[in-house]
């Protein structure tokens, strides 16, 4: 099995970094759902590579089926966000306007 994605896993770390110096933390709940949804699977496929018996195979073939459905939700959900917030979809950069908004309102407090 193998899960496909949109975003690598330095991207997603890229995108934390980026909302946790601005403050800005929809995004990078987002990637750390998604983040979880890749361990989860990994775990799965590794289960699977394991397992014996039949049952134990459907278990974790379901678990994995699951997993891969909600990470592509959330990768294209991930994106979705990024666009509307105007993020550089090359660089994961948090946009200049949105940076400025968040540190006014820290300025207003």
């Amino acid at each position: 099995m193998k899960l496909e994605t949109q975003f690598s896993n330095s991207q997603l770390k890229r995108i934390n970094v980026q909302a946790m110096l601005y403050m800005c933390s929809c995004p990078s709940q987002v990637s750390a759902q998604i983040d979880s949804l890749r361990r989860l699977f990994d775990y799965q496929a590794n289960c699977s590579e394991r397992s014996r018996g039949e049952v134990q195979t459907q278990v974790h073939r379901r678990i994995a089926d699951a997993t891969q459905k909600a990470h592509l939700i959330m990768e294209q959900c991930l994106k979705d966000v990024l666009d509307l917030e105007g993020w550089d979809p090359e660089t994961l950069e948090m946009p200049a306007g949105l940076r400025a908004l968040l540190e006014q309102e820290l300025d207003d407090e």
